[in-house]
């Protein structure tokens, strides 16, 4: 209650509705501020046309009337026309809720004889103008003046109850002795109780339960609601207002219809308006207070925010902390790994100079006995015995000496350490050390006009939200299996664009994306499903079960429609699939083929730099339907013999096709041909290739067979048979052969899908 006391305010003097009035803006105020805040305005700018009163004034007036606003909230506190020198001005003044108040105008003396008795209230002056002190929409009153408006009973009513409301608490009335102050109130029972004694005395469960238990303030205005009033025409007081003119938006009375002023007007009971009224004001409020009860909640969540921030902030710090100590204790423990290999090095120079003394130490002892030993023999006199043992020392005090060469006498280490430590990067990388925003990135926008399939490929593109700001390292594209099967990754990266290839012909694959940071990964995007192309077979099934009674129309890529009558034969079928490109496209995969694989014609010729055998494959798997497509020999030197054929995506690249266990293939020669699986030569069968010859294969996996054709005829029987998974054309080649690819091909005429004759060879 206590919320709506806003609503009950005169916008003017800040005080509660007296007498309110409503004017044509949908606003109230109270006559009393309404009298003060009237501005006379010249009698010559004054046309009849632009008089308003209480009997409505159109929007388009308004737009007129906003011209001459007398209200704003810079004008220097004077309210008059502008544009008039003559007018009169009237200093105004503020009221409490800062709406400009002017006092009622001092008459001139030559005016005095006019003055009304001091009883009677002051007369409007003609031509006298009002602005609204909330939307500030001005008007000119008529002769009427502030008897124009009507006045808003309802909200004096409201009013008046809650001032009553708040008069005095209410007390319990079913406590025996000192009645205590009333908590609830039952609708139903209208009886105002206290805690102990509804506890008591209406206890919520049984017949009970389904009482409804109200504020007391609520339940005293719904008690003391007034009975329904019978409201008098404001132009005809003696009428009683009975219609509703639905035009005008007002109440009006009989004689305002037959005086014909709604005369022309749509009109309704005013009882049935009413009611529809507060059916529609009672809609729109719980509409609102839905939005009152979100907002309540928003307001629990803000204030729990609070909470959290605190709490988050302490933790935050502690982390911050620990994170620092975390840092400290890492550089205290590289110090101490650094300390010992200095240590480590120290100990090293001490102990090489040790062994260096040490060394020198003993030869130089050896080297001074030597050198005393000769000396006494040369001092002996005995010739012959010195010439027995001179030559013997001679050479060893040659050898002491040569001992004692270069390097001998020099340190075998500095006492300079040559260890310098690095701490630059480091120390930059501490001074670079700040907080990053630790939020995984926002779920990925699919970009629907450029995502989109052809054969059995699938092409998705997306982009981050426009307002995200938080950084991205990569994407994450998961695709399930076609058959509502679990997702998989078949891309990580960083691009935002990516083919799929390999998929099934004629299924629904669904896709959806998320990107990652440091952080983390995100949230997936929209999932969007894609559908992938019609393989052969299901083509031929649908055109065979509308062929026999139905016109079918078809739109062609050029978007003009074509009739076509189907017939039954199967040869139709198939001019119709190659008419409306029914069939697979694909080219060779430079991706995936080996390095000395040459391309040219946008893929479709292929040729190689090595005499060697290189296989290169299709860029698209086929894994169900039927499908042919067929190459043709542009050069054939010196009799080579390329494999053609199918092979899985791991096939080896740098041996003939065939050779492994991961190719299905046939290899010609210029006068025969072999099949090859796993290096398992079989059905060798007359008839080569030269220059300008076409090789086809056929791949039916209806049957799982794989067929081979030379120039339009099929080449030995079935080639290989309980073929199952996902296969790419393929092909083998060196340098002395150069082919190119031709697909979106129709089956050949010769072979009818699921037909074979006992021996296994094509019907």
């Amino acid at each position: 209650m206590d919320e709506m006391e806003e609503e009950l305010k005169c916008p003017v003097c800040g005080s509660f509705y007296r007498e309110p009035i409503i004017l044509p803006c949908s606003h109230n105020i109270c006559l009393a501020c309404a009298r003060n805040i009237l501005v006379q305005t010249p009698d010559a700018e004054s046309p009849q046309s632009s008089r308003a009163s209480g009997s409505g004034v159109s929007d388009y007036d308004y737009l007129d009337l906003d011209k001459m606003s007398l209200y704003s909230e810079a004008d220097s506190g004077y309210g008059s026309y502008g544009g008039f020198v003559s007018a009169p001005t009237t200093p105004c003044q503020k009221s409490p809720n800062g709406v400009r108040v002017f006092p009622p105008t001092v008459p001139q003396p030559q005016q005095q004889h006019l003055l009304p008795h001091p009883g009677s209230l002051t007369p409007i002056p003609r031509n006298s103008c009002i602005t609204c002190p909330q939307c500030h929409r001005s008007l000119i009153l008529d002769d009427r003046g502030l008897r124009g408006f009507p006045k808003n009973r309802v909200l004096e009513g409201v009013v008046d109850r809650y001032q009553q409301s708040k008069a005095a608490a209410l007390k319990c009335q079913l406590c025996e002795k000192s009645p205590k102050e009333a908590t609830v109130m039952c609708e139903q029972c209208d009886v105002f109780y206290c805690d102990p004694c509804r506890l008591r005395c209406h206890p919520p469960r049984g017949p009970l339960a389904k009482h409804r238990l109200v504020p007391p303030a609520q339940g005293r205005i719904s008690r003391r609601a007034s009975p329904r009033k019978i409201s008098t025409c404001t132009e005809h007081e003696l009428e009683n207002l009975s219609m509703y003119c639905v035009q005008c938006k007002m109440p009006v009375c009989y004689q305002c219809l037959e005086e014909g002023k709604h005369g022309t007007h749509e009109v309704k009971a005013l009882g049935a308006m009413w009611k529809l009224h507060k059916g529609q004001l009672s809609q729109a409020l719980n509409g609102l207070s839905d939005r009152a009860t979100e907002a309540k909640e928003f307001l629990v969540q803000l204030k729990n925010m609070v909470q959290h921030i605190q709490e988050n902030g302490v933790e935050f710090e502690a982390c911050l902390v620990a994170q620092c100590d975390a840092l400290i204790d890492a550089l205290n423990r590289r110090k101490a790994q650094l300390l010992s290999q200095v240590n480590k090095e120290h100990e090293h120079k001490l102990k090489v100079v040790r062994d260096q003394i040490s060394h020198c130490t003993v030869k130089l002892r050896q080297t001074t006995g030597l050198m005393e030993y000769c000396l006494e023999v040369i001092k002996e006199n005995d010739p012959s015995g010195f010439l027995q043992i001179s030559d013997a020392l001679i050479r060893r005090v040659h050898m002491t000496e040569s001992q004692w060469g270069k390097g001998t006498l020099t340190p075998r280490m500095t006492s300079d350490f040559d260890l310098t430590l690095d701490s630059g990067p480091l120390l930059q990388t501490i001074h670079q050390l700040d907080f990053v925003q630790m939020k995984v990135p926002a779920a990925p926008m699919l970009q629907l006009e450029e995502c989109c399939t052809q054969n059995n490929s699938a092409t998705l593109s997306w982009k981050q939200p426009p307002l995200s700001t938080i950084t991205v390292e990569g994407y994450i594209l998961e695709l399930d299996d076609g058959n509502g099967g679990p997702f998989r990754e078949v891309y990580v990266g960083t691009e935002t664009i990516c083919t799929v290839d390999g998929l099934h012909f004629n299924s629904t694959y669904k896709s959806r994306v998320k990107a990652f940071n440091a952080s983390g990964v995100g949230q997936y995007s929209k999932t969007l499903i894609m559908q992938t192309s019609e393989s052969t077979l299901s083509l031929i099934s649908f055109f065979l079960l509308f062929s026999l009674s139905f016109t079918v129309s078809f739109s062609c890529e050029s978007s003009s429609i074509a009739k076509l009558s189907l017939a039954c034969g199967l040869r139709s079928l198939k001019a119709i699939q190659y008419k409306f490109n029914l069939l697979a496209w694909f080219t060779f995969d430079p991706a995936s083929a080996h390095p000395d694989i040459i391309f040219s014609n946008d893929n479709l010729t292929v040729t190689c730099n090595s005499y060697d055998d290189r296989v290169v494959l299709g860029n698209t798997a086929f894994s169900r339907g039927v499908h042919y497509w067929e190459m043709t020999v542009d050069r054939y030197d010196n009799h080579p013999d390329p494999a053609f054929g199918i092979a899985r995506s791991d096939v080896l690249k740098d041996v003939m096709l065939g050779k492994d266990d991961k190719a299905w293939a046939m290899y010609v020669d210029n006068n025969r041909s072999w099949f090859m699986h796993n290096n398992s030569h079989t059905n060798r069968t007359d008839g080569g290739i030269t220059k300008g010859a076409t090789i086809g294969v056929l791949l039916d996996f209806t049957r799982g067979i794989l067929i081979f054709l030379v120039n339009d005829e099929q080449q030995g029987p079935v080639a290989f048979e309980g073929l199952e998974g996902a296969y790419y054309p393929a092909i083998s080649l060196n340098r002395n052969v150069q082919v190119t690819l031709h697909t979106g091909l129709p089956i050949p005429d010769f072979y009818t899908p699921g037909e074979a004759d006992p021996t296994g060879s094509v019907c």
